[in-house]
């Protein structure tokens, strides 16, 4: 892979790194520079690419192994593709990708119930425990749950009126 020189300077902490003396891997690891001129390793051959994946936009290419597990979908998958459109160090990416996570959890919850599965939430998000831990903070979080669940039932029968 050819990597044209271009010069990051202008990029706030870029090379912060360069310095061996202020590396905290300074003296254990053996220094050669050889990073910086890109790949130090053989890289592995790419995986095939046959489905949506989402790369960093600091990232010239894709990984060459990723999981295929889950691709986005849903409104959590629209939320990733947002998410993935801002750099590695911004809290919209972050603060976005962990929102994804939580409206994911919700996705396979209404995916179980469509499929003929209830799931068993009290086994399932540790709230025996909690119940006899704290029980104040599950009535408040199921209280909680029980009226976003209600108010957006609401709004989606309304609308469908």
């Amino acid at each position: 892979m050819e990597h044209k020189i271009k010069d990051y300077t202008r990029i706030k902490g870029w090379g912060v790194d360069a310095d061996p003396e202020n590396d905290p891997t300074y003296p254990l690891k053996n220094r050669t520079n050889e990073e910086h001129k890109g790949y130090s390793w053989e890289r592995p051959p790419q995986q095939v690419v046959n489905m949506e994946i989402l790369k960093s936009v600091e990232r010239p290419n894709v990984s060459a192994v990723f999981g295929t597990s889950m691709p986005p979908s849903g409104l959590s998958g629209k939320l990733r593709r947002f998410a993935y459109q801002w750099s590695e160090n911004t809290y919209t990416r972050w603060l976005t990708l962990i929102f994804a996570d939580r409206v994911n959890e919700y996705e396979g919850i209404v995916e179980d119930i469509k499929s003929g599965n209830i799931p068993n939430l009290f086994a399932e998000k540790g709230w025996k425990a909690e119940w006899r831990l704290k029980p104040e903070r599950l009535a408040i979080k199921i209280g909680t749950t029980a009226a976003i669940v209600t108010a957006l039932l609401t709004v989606m029968i309304r609308k469908s009126k």
